[in-house]
């Protein structure tokens, strides 16, 4: 996979989970739209400071799903290599004669980083899986498993490329154009900046 897509397959990942989170926390926030009731007896505190339990293996797995399918497992098993062929390349640009040594060396200790890649990732789903109920997860996962899902993860990471097109020159001419206009106003305030 060229870099530039793994960029946007890495960024769709992160953009996927704010998405799943806020949309999970929009659901937690929002009252449901129901017909008055009589007004229910306060809950015991008791029942107030329960936390919930641990997600169930149904909703890790579905987690596991959407996280697969949205690049974050990608995401975080390319991060060791990764960060392995930043050190090689920073140091065998000053030091070109140990190349091969610590190629060999970062080869020998690559798996106990990948391990670490594997608990990471294991984490992710799970922390997915307490933001959102089993159900909403495995309807989560089937969207994505969709001919619509697929083709929504297919198209995201040129939408993402085209989306940053269009929001980099406008950032650049926003930051711009504020510093300008806040020193039109504050000028005519007699404050220079």
């Amino acid at each position: 996979m060229p870099a530039l897509a793994q960029i946007a397959k890495g960024a769709l990942a992160l953009v996927m989970l704010a998405v799943l989170s806020l949309t999970a926390s929009a659901q937690q926030t929002t009252a449901p739209a129901a017909a008055p009731a009589a007004p229910a007896a306060p809950p015991a505190p008791a029942a107030q400071a329960a936390a919930p339990g641990p997600p169930s293996s149904a909703a890790v797995a579905a987690a596991d799903r959407i996280l697969n399918d949205i690049g974050v497992k990608e995401s975080i098993a390319l991060m060791v290599p990764g960060m392995m062929a930043e050190l090689e390349t920073n140091v065998t640009r000053t030091r070109p004669e140990i190349k091969e040594s610590l190629r060999a060396t970062l080869k020998a200790i690559q798996p106990e980083f990948d391990k670490t890649a594997i608990e990471t990732y294991d984490q992710a789903a799970t922390l997915l899986a307490t933001q959102m109920s089993e159900k909403e997860l495995t309807d989560v996962a089937g969207f994505f498993d969709s001919p619509s899902g697929k083709k929504y993860i297919a198209v995201t990471p040129v939408f993402l490329q085209g989306l940053a097109n269009i929001t980099t020159p406008w950032r650049d001419k926003l930051s711009t154009d504020i510093v300008t206009r806040a020193r039109q106003e504050m000028k005519k305030k007699g404050v220079d900046f």
